[in-house]
């Protein structure tokens, strides 16, 4: 069965973020990550693969049609359509991870995986940050979008009508090594280039760092998703 001209219009279209926010659609592609999210709360809207794998309603194509709906350099078998679900609201009674500006994909997909990882139930994004259904993203969080709850909102109002503590990642920070965290609280992330924005930084009760231990201290900063996982283990650490 061949794909339609409609099908690789739409498939196509959809690497644009207005376009997913106007349909309420985004791609997954590759068995594992579509299993992810058939087993998930997401709704599935089309389905296509090269062969009879899953158990849901499949319209089977070529390698040839496959290789030309696939933003991947080397297809995999499959490629799903879902649907985005209604954003829920963010509830104050956990520790919740805020980014401030994140833009590359890779980033946002391996913090995604962070949160599945030491049970981060709810990140918070500001409105400048990479769409999480970018399918970059998609692909980098491994099935992981599925299990976090995120939420894109104005990043100041959220922090100044929140009622918990706001932590900031800093170079000038106190170490994390030092102090013991409590069990809620926002941790604040910021842009790979610049950090945590001046109109966030205000906002931050508490500034924390990654002390550096290398002998010459010649490394300026830490990628920013390596630096979400050195945070959060400490905060779960304690």
């Amino acid at each position: 069965m061949s794909i339609t001209k409609n099908e690789i219009k739409l498939i196509k279209s959809l690497g644009q973020k207005k376009v997913r926010q106007q349909e309420r659609l985004f791609l997954v592609e590759g068995v594992k990550g579509i299993r992810e999210f058939l087993d998930s709360k997401f709704e599935l809207y089309q389905l296509f693969a090269t062969d009879s794998i899953f158990d849901v309603e499949t319209k089977l194509i070529s390698p040839k049609d496959l290789q030309r709906i696939s933003a991947l350099k080397t297809p995999n078998t499959a490629l799903a359509i879902f649907k985005m679900p209604q954003e829920k609201s963010i509830i104050d009674s956990s520790l919740i991870l805020a980014l401030d500006d994140v833009r590359d994909p890779g980033n946002l997909g391996t913090i995604i995986r962070l949160c599945d990882w030491f049970g981060i139930e709810q990140l918070v994004c500001s409105l400048e940050t990479v769409d999480c259904f970018n399918s970059k993203v998609v692909q980098a969080t491994m099935g992981s979008l599925t299990r976090v709850q995120i939420a894109y909102v104005d990043l100041e109002n959220y922090l100044k009508q929140s009622k918990l503590e706001v932590y900031g990642t800093f170079m000038d920070g106190v170490s994390i090594y030092s102090q013991t965290f409590p069990e809620k609280g926002i941790i604040v992330m910021g842009n790979e280039a610049n950090g945590i924005s001046s109109k966030i930084e205000h906002l931050v009760n508490r500034k924390i760092g990654i002390p550096r231990f290398g002998n010459l201290k010649a490394t300026e900063s830490l990628n920013v998703a390596t630096a979400t996982a050195i945070v959060l283990s400490a905060f779960k650490g304690h």
